[in-house]
């Protein structure tokens, strides 16, 4: 799912404690940066939430989880707060972006080197 953003539905939280399961669709909606109507359409996706009464709850982890399934990571996703430190992210992100880059030189020089040899066998 292209476009997937995620921010923290409360700020002030400690994050030394437990997280608190999110409870109905607008905290839901809050901690992942999106609409309701999109969230509930994800629910309707496989979006790990659950009914409790007449409430709709969902855990922090398994929503991290998830977008990460979800965006094809190996592994959850983080969800941004104020005080998370992202350094960690951004050096993996940044090495899998260098990796992939020299994939696609190496698949561009094999292309090239195709190319060349048709070229050759056609006499062009």
């Amino acid at each position: 799912m292209a476009g997937k953003t995620a921010r923290s539905h409360n700020r002030a939280r400690d994050t030394t404690s437990q997280p608190q399961p999110l409870k109905g669709w607008q905290q839901i909606s809050e901690f992942l940066g999106q609409p309701v109507s999109v969230v509930q359409r994800w629910a309707g996706e496989g979006m790990p939430v659950r009914k409790e009464g007449r409430y709709v709850t969902a855990s922090p982890e398994e929503l991290s989880g998830w977008l990460g399934k979800e965006s094809g990571a190996n592994d959850s996703v983080h969800i941004a707060t104020d005080n998370a430190d992202l350094t960690a992210d951004l050096k993996r992100g940044l090495a899998d972006l260098k990796h992939h880059t020299r994939q696609t030189a190496v698949i561009a020089d094999r292309l090239h080197a195709i190319r060349l040899q048709v070229l050759n066998q056609l006499g062009a």
